[in-house]
């Protein structure tokens, strides 16, 4: 007798918060799995492994890893990189790049109570105007803001 388990499928993937084409019922048992109603009825079916889980495919790594190895070998010292300077990382990744680290570092600066809140939002400003041109140059405007106070 052939049975409709699209259902049960679609509970079972619910249960285990995985996908319905991810579920596999033992043909055996088919019966069984079909009688089965309640959600504890499900669960004592998955520990009897009458169903299971199939685990997630997923893209092989092995081209990449082997690209990368190629990589490595071939030279991108100084001398074998070619193009003008924005050439291989572009001036927006820079600049996000930049604003990232002196984001965080005055995210630290305020955690350790070198600058008040006001300090922090007036250079978080100025580091999104591009005012500020790196790290050092922050730490000397920190240490004017700290100056100021004193």
């Amino acid at each position: 007798m052939v049975v409709n388990l699209k259902t049960k499928r679609r509970l079972v993937a619910r249960i285990l918060g995985v996908g319905a084409n991810r579920i596999k019922f033992d043909s055996d048992y088919l019966d069984d799995v079909a009688d089965a109603i309640t959600r504890d009825n499900i669960r004592s079916l998955l520990t009897a492994n009458i169903i299971e889980v199939r685990p997630i495919k997923g893209t092989s790594k092995g081209r990449a890893h082997h690209k990368k190895s190629q990589r490595r070998k071939r030279g991108t010292k100084q001398g074998s990189k070619k193009g003008a300077k924005g050439t291989r990382i572009g001036k927006k990744q820079v600049y996000v790049r930049k604003i990232k680290a002196l984001r965080h570092r005055l995210k630290v600066s305020k955690g350790r109570k070198e600058i008040t809140n006001q300090d922090y939002w007036k250079l978080y400003r100025q580091v999104g105007g591009n005012q500020v041109r790196n790290i050092a140059h922050l730490r000397t405007l920190i240490e004017e803001t700290l100056k100021r106070h004193s």
